[in-house]
């Protein structure tokens, strides 16, 4: 994780130095998460939330630029069950819907280029950048009694702490004033590896089964998130006089 904040730092830097005119700030909403189990989407969205830093140059007449972002995301996928009644011994029961959520929590460094065009009196953008990601914690802990007695569910030792991806995303910046604007965007995130990969486990007690042992399959669960956000971007210009 040091290895992410010591790059933006520097990053913050850099840009400026390279750019001369710049622009900073911050933005954030909502991220809905999706994951790929064992090469399958059968999973449901998780709605979370993000927050991102970020700086970039501001160069002329919408020319190409460079940025550089780092965030706090949660990420993750849910699996929903709907309330519903069934037939029982005793009669008709009701079964309450339950939610389960497996939650990764991302702090993400982000490198790319951005593009920009005049609309109206705005600015509209698409951006392109590579991504890597360092996981600080996860919610898995709530499912280890569960996973004692029937192991369906992802658990701590298979998460992978480092990832990366592609950020793709596009937007619209408009003025608030002469150097300050908001920002409405975009962004599909998608990881090229693997947020947890666990081998097949032979020989794992099975309390439940009065002490025989059980095979669990391999799993591995792939990241993609779809975010969109709010901002205000500050803008710091530099004009030569003669």
């Amino acid at each position: 994780m040091r290895y992410l904040l010591t790059a933006f730092i520097l990053s913050v830097f850099l840009i400026p130095a390279e750019a001369q005119s710049f622009a900073y700030g911050v933005k954030g909403g909502l991220t809905i998460g999706t994951q790929k189990w064992d090469n399958s989407l059968s999973r449901d969205p998780l709605f979370r939330y993000h927050g991102i830093a970020f700086i970039e140059s501001a160069p002329e007449d919408n020319a190409t630029g460079i940025f550089a972002q780092i965030g706090y995301h949660v990420k993750g996928s849910a699996i929903r069950t709907f309330a519903t009644t069934v037939q029982t011994s005793q009669g008709l029961r009701d079964v309450p819907g339950r939610r389960t959520a497996f939650e990764f929590n991302n702090l993400s460094l982000c490198f790319g280029g951005k593009k920009k065009y005049d609309w109206n009196n705005s600015s509209a953008y698409y951006m392109l950048g590579i991504r890597a990601d360092y996981t600080i914690g996860t919610n898995l802990d709530e499912y280890v009694e569960i996973n004692e007695f029937y192991p369906i569910y992802p658990f701590e030792g298979g998460v992978r702490n480092f990832n990366y991806g592609v950020t793709v995303g596009g937007g619209l910046e408009f003025p608030l004033s002469e150097y300050v604007s908001g920002i409405l965007e975009f962004s599909v995130n998608p990881d090229f590896s693997k947020q947890y990969e666990q081998p097949q486990l032979t020989n794992v007690p099975a309390p439940n089964l009065g002490g025989q042992t059980r095979t669990i399959p391999e799993r591995k669960i792939i990241n993609n998130t779809f975010e969109l956000s709010l901002g205000i971007r500050f803008l710091r210009l530099v004009e030569y006089i003669d």
